[in-house]
């Protein structure tokens, strides 16, 4: 499959079958793209199980904010509908990728961490190294949190670091987190229902009984395939960072699913995405006016190495002061991020405050409008 030169005046596009569409392809065509192949310019998802077994892992270090980037995906869900799913098991959370929390569907777990984990758990060797972490601590870690949550039991954070102290386990200085991450990565424990606003601890295979099994090469193709279909277009280089794979095996996992993706080349770099998003090229991609109010971390902005095509990086400071890791909340017009925006107050005074980056002119009076209807829906959204 080729692709013409890419350009901001026209990109050509070639598709599998062998047609060709012509479009003018800019940063905020491929935002858009973007938005729709991940469900965002209409929910388009009956079930919150079927948005995140599309999405295949959505970050979810902040469970407020996971909640609505679900929620956002999903016809008519409300907060109730996205914690009722981590409740039941029908989706989980756990620390498969770049040691950062994300939703996935329970059955795709157990294979993802076999890609990933091993690659993790020796990435994190000097930070292990400093806290006085081997082998075997992580043997009686384990042995201890079983014994206490096996038998359909589940245990808090909290319990659990007191369990790992009574048998001689220090958890201070993020000693505790790190043990649990790692059983966690291990597949022994997974987190479960919520109790308020944390997770108890469940055993993993008592909580995802059924688990599907694939090689390394076959997960890793399946893997890029799915991250392509519901993040596209993206490249190569997206993938690797967001999974944590090396190139090398990217672009062999890549060669072979290539054939059901379609490739755009824009400004000398190839991007693969669904032959379904590659058709909104045709006549004209949809969300040119559309307006989101997104929450931290969401996929869209965190789900690429290069984000620079959505959020221009003169302004990369506001959505993450000081580059400290923490995303604010973003406003999203049209596929480019133009603000934040932020919940002050509380209870029935509480309001929903937009903070465009163009602080002399703010929101136009049409966006402003679509903004008062996003807060409103968020506001629904928390019911």
């Amino acid at each position: 499959m080729g692709s013409g030169a890419g350009t901001n005046a026209g990109t050509t596009v070639t598709r599998r079958a062998g047609t060709t569409a012509r479009t003018r392809v800019t940063r905020h065509v491929i935002g858009r793209l973007r938005l729709a192949a991940q469900g965002l310019l209409a929910p388009d998802f009956d079930s919150v199980p079927g948005a995140v077994r599309w999405m295949t892992a959505m970050q979810a270090q902040d469970l407020q904010a996971a909640l609505w980037a679900v929620g956002l995906r999903v016809r008519g869900a409300g907060v109730d509908t996205v914690r009722s799913a981590l409740d039941e098991g029908l989706v989980v959370r756990s620390w498969p990728m770049r040691g950062t929390l994300h939703l996935l569907a329970p059955e795709d777990l157990r294979w993802i961490l076999a890609i990933t984990a091993d690659r993790l758990i020796r990435g994190m060797g000097g930070r292990h190294r400093e806290l006085g972490i081997d082998a075997r601590d992580v043997d009686v870690a384990r042995d201890t949190a079983l014994e206490l949550v096996s038998g359909g039991g589940a245990a808090s954070r909290q319990q659990l670091f007191e369990a790992f102290e009574a048998v001689g386990q220090s958890t201070a200085g993020q000693r505790g987190i790190h043990l649990l991450g790692v059983l966690c990565q291990r597949a022994w424990l997974v987190q479960g229902p919520l109790t308020g606003n944390q997770q108890l601890l469940k055993a993993f295979d008592e909580w995802i009984p059924k688990s599907r099994e694939l090689d390394r090469a076959e997960g890793i193709a399946e893997l890029v395939l799915r991250y392509m279909l519901s993040h596209g277009p993206a490249t190569e280089r997206d993938f690797a960072w967001w999974s944590n794979t090396p190139v090398t095996e990217v672009r062999s996992a890549l060669a072979t699913v290539k054939d059901q993706l379609v490739e755009l080349e824009f400004e000398g770099t190839s991007y693969w995405m669904a032959p379904a998003t590659a058709a909104l090229l045709d006549d004209g991609v949809p969300g040119q006016r559309s307006l989101l109010i997104l929450p931290g971390f969401d996929e869209f902005l965190l789900g690429y190495t290069d984000r620079s095509l959505v959020l221009p990086p003169e302004h990369a400071q506001k959505v993450v002061p000081g580059g400290n890791g923490m995303f604010k909340k973003t406003i999203v017009s049209g596929g480019e991020v133009i603000g934040t925006w932020a919940r002050k107050g509380t209870g029935r005074a509480a309001a929903v405050v937009p903070e465009p980056f163009d602080t002399v002119n703010g929101l136009r009076p049409a966006a402003q409008k679509s903004f008062e209807l996003q807060a409103a829906r968020y506001v629904a959204f928390l019911g």
